[in-house]
C-alpha cells in the first residue's frame, strides 16, 4: 500500500520527540466509523472488511527490530496475507516514546501489504497516553487510515473495574478527560485498554475489538500478529 505522509525526522532526542508528540496530537481525528451490525467496519465495494494487526518484536542482541502485519479476513477467520521487515533499532526504550521506536518498522512492512486494509489493529496505545499520542495515533496519523490501540496494561489514567461478562466495559480517565475504554473482551481474564488510534471514536474503536475477539481475551488480528512475528523472529535470530 502506498503511504505517502512523511511529518517529520525520525534521528531526534527524547526531548525532541516529546515535543513532537505534543505538536501532532492535535491532529488525530477523532470520528465514528461506519461500521455493521457486528461491529465491523462496513465497505464501499461490499467485499468482506479486512482488518491489519501489528505487531514488533526486538532482537536478542536488541541491534535490530522484526515488524509485521497479518491482514484478516473476520468473515473467513484467517490470515489473508502476512508481511514483514528487519531493520536496525534507532530509538533506545523511552516510556512514553514507545511510537518512535517502532513506528519506523510497521510503516516500512505496510508498504508491503498488496490489499488495502479497512482498519488497522494495533497491540499498543493510542490517545490512552500522557500525551495523547500513542503509537497507534502515531502509525494512523501516518497512514491516514483507521487505526485502533489495544493494549494488554494501562500506561497511564484511572479506572474502575469492568463487570465479569463479555463485553463489559468502563472508562479509563486521565487529567478529566476520557481517555480510552477497559474492556472485559471474554469472561474471566483481564480487561484490555482500548482507545483511538486515528480516523475512529471510542464506540467505534471498541465495537471493532469486541467484534475481532473469538473467544479470547485478545482480538484476532494483534494474537495472529504477535504469533507471525514470533514465528519468524525465531527464523532471522535462533
Amino acid at each position: 500500500m502506498r503511504i505517502a505522509r512523511c511529518l517529520h525526522r525520525w534521528r531526534v532526542s527524547p526531548r525532541q520527540a516529546i515535543r513532537i508528540q505534543r505538536d501532532l496530537a492535535a491532529r488525530v481525528r477523532v470520528e465514528p466509523m461506519a461500521l455493521d451490525r457486528s461491529g465491523l467496519p462496513r465497505t464501499a465495494s461490499r467485499r468482506d472488511p479486512l482488518i491489519a494487526g501489528g505487531d514488533v518484536t526486538t532482537a536478542p542482541d536488541e541491534r535490530e527490530l522484526l515488524a509485521g502485519w497479518v491482514l484478516w479476513s473476520p468473515f473467513e477467520n484467517r490470515i489473508v496475507e502476512a508481511v514483514h521487515v528487519v531493520r536496525p533499532l534507532t530509538f533506545p526504550y523511552v516510556p512514553g516514546l514507545l511510537s518512535f521506536r517502532e513506528t519506523p518498522p510497521l510503516l516500512a512492512a505496510a508498504r508491503k501489504l498488496r490489499r488495502e486494509p479497512d482498519a488497522f489493529l494495533v497491540d499498543g496505545h493510542g490517545r490512552s497516553h500522557p500525551r495523547r499520542f500513542g503509537l497507534a495515533c502515531h502509525i494512523g496519523l501516518l497512514l491516514n487510515r483507521p487505526t485502533v490501540g489495544c493494549a494488554k496494561s494501562r500506561l497511564v489514567g484511572d479506572f474502575e473495574t469492568p463487570g465479569a461478562s463479555r463485553g463489559a466495559c468502563t472508562m479509563l480517565r486521565h487529567a478529566g478527560e476520557v481517555i480510552g475504554v477497559v474492556l472485559r473482551t471474554r469472561e474471566g481474564v483481564s480487561p484490555v485498554f482500548v482507545s483511538v488510534g486515528h480516523c475512529c471514536d471510542l464506540t467505534s474503536a471498541t465495537r471493532i475489538v469486541l467484534a475481532c475477539c473469538r473467544g479470547l481475551r485478545l482480538p484476532e488480528p494483534t494474537r495472529l500478529a504477535h504469533q507471525y512475528v514470533t514465528v519468524e523472529a525465531v527464523r532471522r535470530w535462533r
